[in-house]
């Protein structure tokens, strides 16, 4: 077992708590069975752990307690702040137990000021004094991490306690050139990288038999590899490729799931601690945690991991390929278009979708309305239909409704 992995005390290595279904008559609910440390932190936390992206009920955030999370991750700009605000409601009073993570958006003309302001404000929502992980936010522009207020900003608020350390996450066409200059200036004591199976060249390696996949050149692997080597922790999200789950539950069987096929495949990665993932309802709770532990994936999960990559393939952007972005003409961010069109059509999440829909801005997909599409055709080597998608993207979340699913 990796020296940054261990199973909790007394966690019985039963198949249903290590992503295989549970056991049968098994009548105790799931839970988290192991617990890692976040590189050179220290930090111990959840292998599994809750993204609040998604949700803003304290009731959820109770329940992952119960099943033994004990990292919460959340934004300012989740659900308006009701994130942070139920999280902090569900955690007063025994806030020492858990690690707490928030983000920022520090952009490249920002000042300390206004950083330290929205900083308070997180805290304010968290009921608390401090958090353990503070985040410049889907960093996806080099020069946001070069602005000097934010290593000032950050150092100070390290100083003064109010933010035990800081990260970087990120989920874009630049996300390794990002991770790369964190890395190289020490402006990152954990990041968040988007990371799945489908952008893992060794999983696309073993299926090429079966399936028709193109490697994706993201550098990613390489930069997650750099970051465990320099005791950077590294947690993993977007990691169910689209998340459409329900797509898979007839070809599920014996009681393992695809959600618990992809969490074990992350969690299987050397350079990797953990992993976040949106937590909506109770029942996905459950899920979810029933696949810590880690473990090799076996063929039958691998199988459903090939299935689900066979379905999505030409539907999902890889974060980090971009392949498609000096495609455009008219500006339009082409892969950040299709991951909110994503949270739309596979997450149904339509306030999430039409929030950072809304923050793309001038750059929205408002031009590909009036475009033929042929700048973009083909610009995607997963055979995503690039112009269909954008367009689409435009209707449901511009204002003027859904055109295709």
């Amino acid at each position: 077992m990796d020296r940054r992995r261990f199973l909790g005390v007394g966690a019985g290595l039963t198949a249903g708590f290590a992503g295989l279904g549970p056991a049968a008559g098994a009548t105790e609910a799931p839970r988290i069975r192991s617990y890692v440390t976040l590189g050179r932190t220290g930090l111990q936390v959840s292998d599994i752990s809750f993204g609040s992206s998604r949700s803003s009920d304290p009731d959820l955030v109770r329940h992952a307690v119960e099943r033994g999370v004990t990292y919460f991750d959340t934004a300012e700009s989740y659900r308006g702040g009701r994130a942070e605000e139920a999280i902090g409601e569900a955690l007063a009073g025994r806030r020492d137990r858990f690690v707490i993570a928030s983000k920022h958006k520090a952009w490249s003309g920002e000042t300390r000021k206004s950083m330290a302001s929205a900083l308070e404000g997180s805290l304010r929502r968290l009921r608390t004094d401090y958090v353990d992980i503070y985040y410049n936010h889907a960093v996806n522009d080099v020069r946001r991490l070069q602005n000097p207020e934010w290593r000032e900003f950050t150092e100070r608020a390290v100083r003064d306690g109010k933010i035990r350390h800081r990260g970087v996450s990120g989920h874009g066409s630049a996300l390794a050139e990002c991770l790369d200059h964190a890395l190289d200036h020490d402006l990152a004591d954990v990041i968040l990288a988007a990371y799945n199976f489908a952008e893992d060249a060794s999983f696309l390696e073993k299926m090429r038999a079966r399936f028709h996949f193109v490697a994706p050149q993201t550098g990613l692997a390489r930069v997650l590899e750099r970051a465990s080597a320099k005791g950077v922790g590294v947690l993993a999200m977007k990691t169910l490729m689209g998340a459409r789950l329900n797509d898979m539950r007839p070809y599920e069987t014996g009681g393992a799931t695809f959600a618990q096929a992809a969490f074990r495949w992350v969690l299987s990665s050397p350079h990797v601690d953990g992993l976040l993932v949106s937590m909506t309802d109770t029942a996905a709770i459950d899920e979810y945690v029933a696949a810590s532990g880690g473990g090799e994936v076996s063929g039958a999960e691998l199988s459903l991991l090939g299935r689900y990559a066979e379905r999505q393939g030409s539907r999902y952007c890889r974060h980090g390929c971009g392949a498609c972005g000096e495609s455009c003409p008219s500006g339009v961010e082409i892969a950040e278009v299709l991951r909110t069109r994503m949270y739309e059509v596979d997450y149904r999440d339509p306030l999430l979708a039409r929030m950072d829909y809304a923050a793309l801005g001038p750059h929205d997909a408002s031009a590909c309305l009036t475009c033929d599409g042929t700048p973009c055709l083909g610009a995607c080597p997963a055979g995503i239909p690039v112009p269909s998608f954008t367009r689409d993207a435009a209707l449901r979340l511009g204002g003027a409704g859904p055109a295709i699913a």
